[in-house]
């Protein structure tokens, strides 16, 4: 009985169980949900907000937030398209360029954070503006395509019946969850979140750690930008729009505190992986759009609104 108590106080177990709860009910309810080929599409249509989602539960337990991460995916995907449509670049050099964009935004970001100190709310939210219209001007909001087979074949290529860009996906969940998990870095980003002044105070650099945190998460904004670039096969100027509010809902569904201090990766992908089947449960039971967005605001308003209860029954 102690042991499945110890099972049940584990956050991530619970959010896994109404993800399972969630699954069963669209299985009863939406008709072909449960078939093999709509549970890959989920999948792939989930490894874009998981990447991102990834890096986004690193800079919430620091305290801060990024409303940026849409809109640098945007912006690296036309950087990668341009590069290699208009100027023939390699692609490897092109994705590398790309990921050197989100890299920029995100040290931007953090820069700004520390050192400027303006919130992180704030500059991210200037931020998501200067990016989303940088990748306008430089497409002159035209689609950008088409590119070598060698690119595509990263975002549309299988191995077996697994979708290449879900493999790197897994690979980054792997790399990240070692990293806040079994590194001395990974400890300090949770010290930073838990209290900074006293991370401060042992010798923490915690204004490093900060601009740390916001490049990482422009790095990955990046990647999911060359994964989806590749997987439609071609660059938009208004890829990853909105996507913000599902990376976050991701992140605080599974079990990130706002507050700081608190979270893993295997919580956001759980996460991540609700905010995928719920999108399409409701896509197959025939709702609307309008009221899709009204469904995913009302998940972000009650996962952040449990998570300022049980902070305070902690407190």
């Amino acid at each position: 009985m102690e042991t499945l108590k110890k099972i049940f106080a584990i956050r991530e177990f619970t959010i896994f169980l109404v993800l399972i709860a969630l699954m069963l009910f669209l299985g009863i309810t939406a008709p072909g949900f449960l078939s093999v080929d709509n549970l890959f599409s989920i999948i792939l249509n989930v490894t874009f907000i998981g990447v991102m989602a990834c890096g986004m539960t690193m800079v919430i337990i620091t305290g801060g937030i990024d409303l940026s991460v849409g809109s640098i995916l945007g912006l690296s995907g036309v950087v990668m398209g341009l590069l290699m449509h208009d100027l023939g670049l390699n692609p490897v050099l092109s994705i590398l360029v790309g990921l050197l964009v989100g890299m920029a935004a995100g040290l931007t970001n953090g820069l700004l954070i520390t050192k400027v100190k303006i919130p992180p709310f704030i500059s991210t939210l200037g931020m998501l503006s200067i990016a989303r219209g940088l990748a306008y001007v430089l497409s002159e909001g035209w689609p950008i395509s088409p590119f070598p087979k060698s690119f595509t074949s990263q975002g549309q290529g299988m191995v077996g019946p697994v979708p290449v860009p879900v493999l790197y996906f897994a690979g980054v969940a792997i790399i990240a969850y070692i990293f806040l998990r079994y590194t001395i870095v990974g400890r300090r980003i949770y010290a930073t979140g838990g209290n900074l002044e006293a991370s401060k105070l042992v010798g923490i650099k915690t204004d490093r750690i900060l601009i740390m945190v916001y490049v990482i998460n422009g790095l990955l904004a990046a990647f999911a930008g060359f994964l989806m670039t590749a997987w439609l096969g071609v660059a938009q100027a208004n890829a990853g729009q909105s996507y913000e509010l599902d990376v976050i809902a991701a992140t605080v569904i599974g079990g990130t505190s706002l507050q700081g201090g608190e979270g893993t990766i295997l919580g956001t992908v759980i996460g991540a992986i609700i905010m995928g089947v719920l999108r399409n449960g409701l896509i197959l039971l025939g709702v609307s759009s309008f009221w899709q967005q009204v469904v995913i605001g009302a998940v972000i308003i009650i996962a952040v609104a449990f998570d300022q209860l049980r902070g305070g029954k902690e407190g």
